[in-house]
């Protein structure tokens, strides 16, 4: 095939191996609200943007920070998208911190001003009513455009000019308007705050209720936000390629050396399957004959071995470093009990052979016992010691149930030996599970988009199929999501890696666009 040909059709294989292999929508659930609120839509004017090189400049500040606000846009959207558990919480500070109580001393200080307030002889009700127009808008803000009865009523009846003419003729009904308020709020809030509104109706002291009210409005007003979220996801999901793509390219305009380190992850995939090849000089060997899905694919499978604690991930898959972290510690737990179950059963396979419910039993002891294993403090030696000394136990204990003959303490010595040892460097078994492990990832990333079904799981893997697809699938989602939107991205720098030996002795040319 001419280069030329060849460097053309690198967008093309990247972007038609991930075309229909994108996240599935979530469904918004709406039955938070009695009532529906309106949903907010984003902007769909935008289109895929064809990245661009830039020549090196200096960068501002204010391009800098212009450059962060987008990323923190692009990841904020890409949240809600794929994680479908995304949801916003309230954040309560440490109890006993600093911060905490010097918001208990300032809350108590206003609270029991407005109290001595209320208390003189006559009365003084002006921070309790602006507390009442801070009310009124809150409560006018869960209002849909067309629940214009309500928006009236709530008008008419907090009213602040006419409270305040109320209040100068000491005629104002601090309780009735509470009470108003207290009713309003159990309309407009979701059923999960229905018992937090009627609690409000039992608290006889004005200033603590006035209080309550406040803290069950902000409860209401992060079930908002997380319902509009909700019904942003499906608006988002069909727009988030063209959205992410084209916030990338804003962000590598601003900050040309955007791709550094996306860059040096494709290059060293690039030198680590090179390094698998024929001896350096054959034609086999040439960088330009490597496919760039197969580039990309080893280059995704690495992100599961790496130690991206200390080395920073491509810029490209920042969006999803917690996940694929979370991936990561999922899978070297799932390893680990592989090992395990596959040494117990070559030891004493035979004679608990047939036996599902029993392998299951150990599958969960083990599984128990190395909870918390990515952890720094966790000891894995001493889990590992615990474990085998449980398995022989647990063992001994079946086969005693099935009149069978316990195990030998040879046979006791061998399984404790080989489960201990899997801790220890360069395992034979650790091996052998690591490159089946990486096998199955891999048949997953190369499956066709049309094929539904799961690969075949290679030996030693099938006590753990169940935790391996959950995580295979998890992974190939992220996977197929990050080439759909910047595959454009990996296509120019593939092109530059892949074929800029043509160009003289392994020196960097121009690339033919």
């Amino acid at each position: 095939m001419p280069l030329s040909n060849e460097k053309n059709s690198v967008s093309e294989d990247l972007i038609s191996d991930s075309d229909s292999s994108g996240l599935s929508e979530s469904t918004a659930s709406s039955s938070d609200y009695d009532s529906s609120r309106q949903s907010f839509t984003s902007d769909s004017s935008s289109k895929p943007s064809s990245p661009a090189s830039s020549p090196p400049k200096s960068v501002t500040f204010d391009e800098l920070m212009a450059a962060a606000n987008d990323l923190s846009n692009m990841i904020l959207a890409h949240e809600i998208v794929v994680n479908e558990k995304f949801h916003l919480e309230q954040i309560d500070l440490p109890e006993k911190s600093v911060e905490s109580r010097v918001k208990e001393i300032v809350h108590k200080a206003f609270w029991d001003s407005l109290e001595s307030e209320l208390n003189e002889d006559p009365p003084e009700y002006e921070h309790a009513i602006k507390l009442f127009e801070e009310i009124k808008e809150i409560l006018l803000s869960f209002l849909a455009p067309g629940a214009n009865r309500l928006r009236n009523q709530i008008c008419e009846v907090l009213d602040i000019d006419l409270i305040r003419q109320q209040a100068d003729h000491s005629a104002v009904d601090i309780c009735g308007l509470a009470n108003y308020v207290v009713n309003t709020m159990g309309k407009l809030c979701a059923p999960v705050r229905d018992e937090d509104v009627k609690k409000l109706q039992t608290t006889g002291s004005i200033v603590q209720l006035l209080r309550d009210i406040f803290h069950v409005l902000d409860l209401m007003k992060m079930d908002m936000i997380n319902y509009t979220i909700q019904n942003l996801r499906p608006h988002l999901q069909r727009q988030i390629v063209d959205y992410e793509r084209t916030k990338f390219q804003e962000i590598l305009d601003k900050t040309p050396n955007a791709l550094s380190q996306t860059t040096e992850w494709i290059k060293e995939s690039i030198e680590d399957i090179l390094s698998t090849l024929p001896s350096p000089g054959t034609e086999q060997s040439s960088g330009s004959n490597l496919s760039p899905t197969q580039v990309l694919n080893n280059g995704y499978l690495k992100l599961l071995q790496g130690d991206y604690q200390t080395k920073a991930l491509p810029e490209t898959l920042m969006t999803d470093e917690t996940r694929l972290q979370e991936l990561k510690e999922k899978l070297n737990h799932v390893k680990v009990v592989a090992c395990i179950l596959l040494i117990t059963h070559n030891t004493v396979g035979a004679a608990t052979a047939g036996i599902p419910e029993f392998a299951e039993q150990l599958k969960t002891i083990t599984t128990v016992l190395l909870d918390g294993m990515n952890k720094k403090k966790f000891d894995l030696k001493e889990a590992l010691n615990t474990i085998s000394i449980k398995m022989c136990f647990e063992i001994n204990k079946f086969l005693t149930e099935k009149d069978y003959p316990t195990l030998t303490n040879e046979t006791q010595a061998s399984l404790m030996g080989q489960i201990c040892s899997i801790g220890e460097e360069d395992n034979p078994v650790c091996n052998l599970i690591d490159k089946r492990v990486l096998l199955y990832m891999k048949s997953l990333l190369c499956l066709p988009s049309a094929q539904r079904n799961m690969p075949s799981m290679p030996g030693g893997l099938a006590p753990v199929q169940i935790e391996m697809e959950s995580i295979g699938t998890q992974y190939a989602n992220i996977v197929n999501f990050n080439k759909q939107v910047y595959g454009p991205f990996y296509a120019n720098i593939l092109r530059k890696l892949l074929f800029s030996e043509t160009s003289g002795q392994g020196e960097a040319g121009p690339v033919t666009e």
